[in-house]
């Protein structure tokens, strides 16, 4: 099981505060029969450029790397990228992406999207290696039109849900209808801490398990 959207490296975000806090969710995510972890820390345009977030990124790694126990979740270094003007343009947002892959963790606005937002979209989808998934979809659920979601997915925009997302009353059953469509690729916890934003797989009902 690989959970797709973390904040666990320390002191990148709103995330992990410490190197100890780190391994502390790491060692519970195994715990929760997690095997493989993307490691994905706040992007935000605004504050800085892609180079200056993975030189940021490379040192709270650094940090971490020599500590990693033995039984650890494999690895990958990647980003949540906020969604921003020209961002299909840009040419250092290719440097963002999960290493090792096309997929590029895209946060979109907590509000109705522009028909001009997603064609930003979709010209970075058009882009020669790079392949938008759009971080925890189910909280955008109450600001979009439900015929929207099957219009992505068939574009090839793909969809992380978090697993949360399962256990809401006002989320579980529209996000199971979209699982079952397809339209969810993939899953993350979006833990932040160990106690108000933890790894939470425990929770994840078993019909949701037959999917990953």
């Amino acid at each position: 099981m690989t959970d797709f959207h973390t904040h666990i490296l320390p002191r990148m975000d709103d995330g992990s505060e410490s190197v100890r806090e780190s391994l502390e969710m790491l060692r519970l995510e195994a715990r929760q029969g997690v095997d493989a972890v993307a490691l994905t820390p706040h992007f935000y345009p605004w504050k800085e450029r892609p180079r200056e977030f993975l030189a940021r990124r490379e040192q709270s790694f650094r940090l971490l790397e020599p500590r990693l126990p033995g039984d650890c979740p494999e690895i990958a270094l990647g980003a949540e990228v906020y969604f921003f003007e020209g961002i299909s343009f840009s040419e250092e947002v290719p440097a963002l992406r999960l290493e090792g892959t096309e997929l590029l963790l895209v946060e979109m606005p907590f509000e109705r999207w522009t028909e001009r937002a997603v064609g930003e979209l979709l010209r970075l989808r058009d882009r020669e290696g790079i392949r938008p998934v759009l971080a925890h979809v189910d909280r955008y659920l109450r600001f979009q039109p439900r015929n929207l979601w099957r219009q992505l997915s068939r574009e090839g925009i793909g969809m992380q849900a978090n697993a949360e997302a399962f256990t809401l009353w006002q989320t579980r059953g529209y996000a199971m209808k979209m699982l079952e469509q397809g339209w969810i690729t993939c899953l993350g916890s979006d833990c932040h801490d160990l106690v108000r934003r933890r790894p939470n797989w425990d929770l994840l009902p078993e019909k949701v398990r037959a999917y990953l």
